[in-house]
């Protein structure tokens, strides 16, 4: 892979400010922008951020798996750094810092590179899997939140609090090339259809998923009816969503053609994660207030099981592609397995 050196920030940030109509600085109060004096691949670790950080009281972890299964990165927004595990060998690879308040990460290119975005410092950035080094550095502007890759690992679009909107990413050319506005205050929550022609937003502000057609780049509709929504999945055709309504202790099962909620299944409580599996066969909930999880049966909409051992677990739940095993991050960064064969915890992965 060629490195690329680091564009300025200034240039960079006029970009970004151009693309989201921001006005000033002041739209994020004590935000500051990130060094760029390492070139892109180089060993030089990203320097400690000590500035004021976005929203810092709206908390959120997450947790990525590479597709062979071989590492996970995992986050917490409260802290300034992320952590590298080898799940092979069930231990830690490394510790990265520099982060203000790292969100969302994401696997691209097969696994080869993660991407990290960060609130705070505005931008996504991008690592080597192999060697853990930056590679690259995307300003998309402060309040960046969740992040959702297209099926054809071209397009990124990232959430951004901030200005209520959603930024599109080329990935090949590094590059936000659209904004998409019309949205309340989205964070974490972010779907990509299997299929790719609809994109799935959460908006914290007024409870509501906004369907947005990935072509047009228009909003279809929007979803309603959820309380304190959190976690959502989409069935493979993009038909049916599920939603976490940590407020009611529930999962919604949603018609997004009509926006019919059609069940309503009763979990745990204060569900964050509302997780199908790729054969849309089995759906996790995860509930912080227990530490529980509560394993559905897609197909009837019941409960067959409640998994134990868990701390706080939230959205942060990835399920493997062979469909054998999911994992669970929990609130000390630890990565919980579940083999999916009989809904065993089978270990738990710590720094």
């Amino acid at each position: 892979m060629n490195k690329r050196i680091i564009t300025t920030m200034a240039s960079l940030s006029l970009t970004a400010l151009a693309l989201t109509g921001c006005g000033a600085a002041t739209d994020t109060p004590g935000a500051k922008s990130p060094s760029t004096g390492a070139a892109a691949g180089s060993d030089q670790a990203a320097p400690e951020y000590s500035g004021t950080a976005f929203d810092a009281k709206i908390t959120n972890n997450s947790l990525a798996v590479s597709p062979d299964e071989k590492t996970a990165v995992v986050s917490d927004s409260r802290e300034n750094s992320i952590l590298v595990y080898d799940l092979a060998k069930g231990g830690l690879l490394k510790k990265i810092g520099g982060f203000g308040t790292p969100r969302n990460i994401v696997f691209i290119n097969e696994g080869s590179q993660f991407v990290v975005s960060d609130s705070t410092l505005g931008t996504l950035r991008f690592y080597s899997t192999e060697d853990h080094t930056l590679q690259d550095e995307v300003v998309v502007g402060p309040g960046a939140f969740g992040t959702a890759v297209s099926p054809d690992g071209k397009t990124m679009y990232v959430n951004n609090q901030a200005h209520s909107s959603v930024t599109v990413v080329d990935l090949e050319a590094r590059k936000a090339t659209d904004v998409i506005t019309g949205f309340s205050r989205p964070r974490q929550g972010i779907k990509v259809s299997p299929d790719g022609k609809r994109v799935f937003v959460t908006n914290f502000e007024g409870d509501k998923v906004t369907v947005v057609d990935a072509d047009s780049r228009k909003i279809l509709r929007e979803l309603t009816g959820f309380s304190k929504i959190r976690g959502i999945s989409v069935t493979a055709d993009g038909n049916t969503l599920y939603a976490a309504n940590s407020g009611r202790n529930s999962i919604s099962v949603v018609d997004s053609r009509n926006g019919d909620i059609t069940n309503e299944i009763e979990v745990g409580r204060e569900p964050y994660g509302a997780a199908l599996s790729p054969d849309g066969t089995i759906l996790f909930a995860s509930n912080k207030a227990d530490n529980t999880i509560d394993v559905i049966d897609a197909t009837k909409n019941t409960i067959v099981k409640t998994l134990k051992g868990f701390k706080e677990p939230r959205q942060a739940i990835v399920f493997s592609r062979g469909q054998d095993r999911a994992y669970v991050l929990n609130r000390d960064l630890s990565v919980a397995r579940v083999q999916l064969g009989d809904l065993s915890l089978t270990d738990t992965i710590r720094e």
